[in-house]
């Protein structure tokens, strides 16, 4: 500690510096504005920077709150008529600084400070600016939402604060360096890249992150707590900011594309050329908190193709994430409890026009799109988008907002009103409730149909506590939002404990929760019926001495027959005295009511080491076989791996295994299988090549009824308008990007 501190009396002698102390809750921080500007280079040598204001004594938020951290840092701040500039000094004396040329947004493996702005100074969203050691960014935006990431398996243990937004990209400048005493970071944010407040004088919150990842320890400047409703109230304040100016905020990106398509034909392939297509985006700072955006014939090809999936349960869609520029931007505003906006499902817009940002203390996201004629059922009809988000915040930490949603394709509409609220009170106390109707017209029928949702969460340092019910309409759509399984209502009831180690501990913190889940058809919890599915899961986790976090947790589940999923299923079984012939019956389902399963899962992940990080995740144990609906033995394997040989090489690989066996005889039903290789080659910061290739492969055997009547199991085919005998299948793909 003695090198920074012998910096810090250095710097203070000029008499010019203001120091603010995070420990000393030293929080309000009136930093200098200077008519200077300065070179990003990573070296923090202009006379500016001697005067700026000092922002130090950090204090580790994980993963044990409240003491010291291990690891000194300073952060210098000031500001010109037209920009803010933060200078750290991140001093590393107890382990190797992580950094490489990673791409944008992939610094999480490096050593790397987070700045947070909340520029309209409500405790409830921040624009967060991160850089590594050599200046590669990454950044985003913090909505909170009171639904932070966990450290449990599956959503227990203790809570961390809510995670960054990655998605949007702003425009700022950066470069770091690896000094003898750790690094050096030089940093310029434009306000043309923020939206704030109109007021002549300006007052933001501000606080400083910094991740460590030779310790796995996770420093604030402002002394913030695990157990706090929310991270964003505990920030410290930037105060008297005036006389900025942030310009004209315009940007154009004209975009050119060329098509050609081609499909198989005898032994060669037929090729049709499409004509050039002209189109582009344009970005306008309206005022200093609004923006407007829009495209027209826009081109997602640079875009990265989507990871493939697994699915284990029918009943679940899979969700695939926004990637798409023109979407991104201001995404956070369109933010809603399950998901009523789902930008995805504009699949290639021919135009498109958002309205983002704040106003008179009111959040607001508009978003009209005209799809292609391509992706809507007749071919012929252009499928027409609106979609507002409106939220405003209420008293201290609280926030209510409507969403309204409305698609129409030809004579046919889905629309979708909707409220929500998030109330925080007593400093640990979460309440969130989500009300929505829909209105879908299909074919000349019109269907009405409800969305409830309610939670209370207890965040406590020690015990934390979550009751949420989550319920969804057999007619409930949202064709402009995401449902992962619509018809049902999910009961959670979860109880944690977590306790801390001491400084230096082998054991920093150790989580234990139970949660029991509970899921009706819809129609049978109005009616007051018995839940269909019931687990049990008792999960445990813990993080170790130098960032190694073990997991571990034991299901115990009943999942009842659902025979939505099984209506084109049938049985094939002998018939009596008559041999060779066979009787079509029904498929009813198991002769018991519900399949019992018990599980055991284990799963850990690695430090984020200077070359390496890896994790694995495992499933064993009795579990329902979909396939044939029965008992079966389940196995799920998903592990990751990457190496980072130099400061330009990143090589990641990830395999996911999935098998289920019948219990009866041991016998193979389905084994699924996903290897996925991605190699970058960072040239420079802003040049990268990139290659993926990712390989899927599925055996699944010819299903029989092995639990029941050990017939075949049939499947209707619609080409030949009857049941069918399925037959084993096997597929496989390759994919390279």
């Amino acid at each position: 500690m003695l090198l920074p501190l012998l910096l810090a009396v250095q710097m203070a002698s000029a008499d010019t510096m203001s120091v603010y102390i995070g420990r000393q809750n030293q929080l309000a921080v009136e930093i200098p504005r200077f008519e200077a500007d300065v070179v990003i280079d990573g070296s923090l040598d202009e006379p500016a920077w001697s005067k700026a204001g000092l922002l130090t004594g950090f204090s580790q938020f994980s993963p044990s709150d409240g003491i010291a951290a291990a690891d000194s840092t300073q952060v210098l701040v000031w500001y010109s008529p037209t920009a803010i500039h933060f200078g750290i000094r991140a001093f590393e004396q107890h382990g190797q600084v992580h950094a490489t040329l990673a791409d944008r947004d992939r610094i999480f493996s490096d050593d790397n400070i987070q700045i947070l702005l909340s520029t309209f100074n409500d405790g409830r969203q921040a624009t967060v600016f991160m850089v590594n050691p050599f200046g590669v960014q990454a950044d985003g935006s913090l909505v909170e939402t009171g639904q932070a990431g966990s450290t449990g398996i599956f959503g227990g243990g203790a809570v961390s604060r809510d995670p960054t937004n990655l998605n949007p990209d702003f425009v700022f400048q950066s470069k770091g360096r690896v000094t003898d005493y750790g690094f050096e970071v030089e940093v310029r944010i434009p306000f043309k890249s923020l939206r704030y407040q109109s007021a002549d004088q300006q007052t933001w919150g501000v606080n400083v992150v910094r991740q460590v990842q030779h310790s796995g320890y996770e420093d604030s400047w402002a002394p913030a707590r695990q157990s706090s409703a929310s991270f964003l109230s505990q920030s410290g304040k930037l105060v008297g900011l005036s006389e900025i100016n942030r310009g004209l905020v315009l940007d154009l990106q004209p975009e050119l594309t060329g098509r050609i398509d081609g499909t198989p034909s005898g032994n060669g392939w037929n090729y049709e050329r499409r004509d050039p297509q002209l189109g582009g985006n344009v970005r306008w700072g309206v005022t200093n908190n609004l923006f407007l955006n829009a495209t027209a014939n826009p081109d997602f090809a640079q875009i990265e193709s989507d990871a493939g999936q697994v699915t284990f349960d029918p009943r679940q869609s899979l969700f695939f994430a926004e990637k798409r520029p023109f979407f991104l931007d201001g995404s956070e505003q369109f933010n809603t409890p399950n998901s009523l906006i789902y930008t995805r499902r504009v699949v290639q817009p021919v135009g498109a026009v958002k309205l983002t940002g704040n106003t008179f203390g009111t959040n607001i996201g508009f978003l009209s799109a005209m799809d292609d004629r391509e992706v809507s059922r007749s071919g012929e009809d252009h499928p027409f988008y609106n979609l507002l988000r409106v939220q405003r915040d209420v008293g201290a930490g609280s926030r209510l907002g409507v969403v309204y949603t409305d698609r129409i394709e030809g004579d046919n509409y889905n629309r979708v009103l909707g409220a929500d609220g998030r109330i925080t009170f007593g400093g640990i106390y979460t309440m969130r409730f989500q009300a929505a109707g829909s209105r879908t017209r299909f074919a000349g029928t019109t269907t009405d149909a409800p969305l409830w949702y309610g939670a209370f969460v207890r965040n406590g340092h020690t015990i934390g506590i979550r009751y949420a019910i989550n319920a969804i309409s057999e007619d409930f759509r949202a064709q402009s939002g995401f449902i992962g399984r619509g018809g049902i209502v999910n009961a959670d009831f979860v109880h944690s404990v977590t306790g801390y180690g001491k400084a230096g501990a082998f054991f920093e913190r150790f989580s234990q929760d139970v949660q029991f889940h509970s899921t009706w058809r819809y129609r049978d919890f109005i009616h007051g019926k018995e839940a269909q599915d019931l687990k049990l899961h008792f999960n445990s986790a813990a993080t170790l001495r130098g960032g190694w976090t073990p997991g571990f947790a034991v299901l115990i589940e009943t999942f009842g027959y659902d025979p939505s999923i099984y209506t084109d299923f049938a049985v094939e079984v002998p018939r009596a005295g008559s041999p060779g012939q066979f009787d079509t019956l029904a498929f009813t389902g198991p002769q018991t009511p519900d399949i019992p399963n018990l599980d055991l899962v284990a799963s850990l992940n690695t430090p984020e080491f200077s070359h390496f990080s890896g994790n694995v995740f495992s499933l064993y144990g009795h579990d329902e076989n979909f396939f044939e609906w029965s008992s079966g033995e389940l196995f799920i394997l998903n592990g990751g791996a990457t190496w980072r040989p130099n400061d330009k090489i990143r090589l990641e690989l990830s395999y996911q295994h999935q098998q289920v066996n019948r219990r009866t005889d041991g016998s193979l039903v389905d084994i699924q299988k996903i290897p996925r290789l991605k190699l970058e080659y960072q040239v420079s910061r802003p040049f990268f090549i990139r290659l993926i290739g990712e390989y899927f492969t599925q055996h699944t055997d010819s299903l029989r009824d092995a639990s029941r009547t050990g017939g075949r199991i049939l499947v209707f085919d619609p080409e030949l308008g009857d049941f069918a005998r399925t037959t084993a299948q096997k597929n496989r793909s390759f994919r390279a990007d």
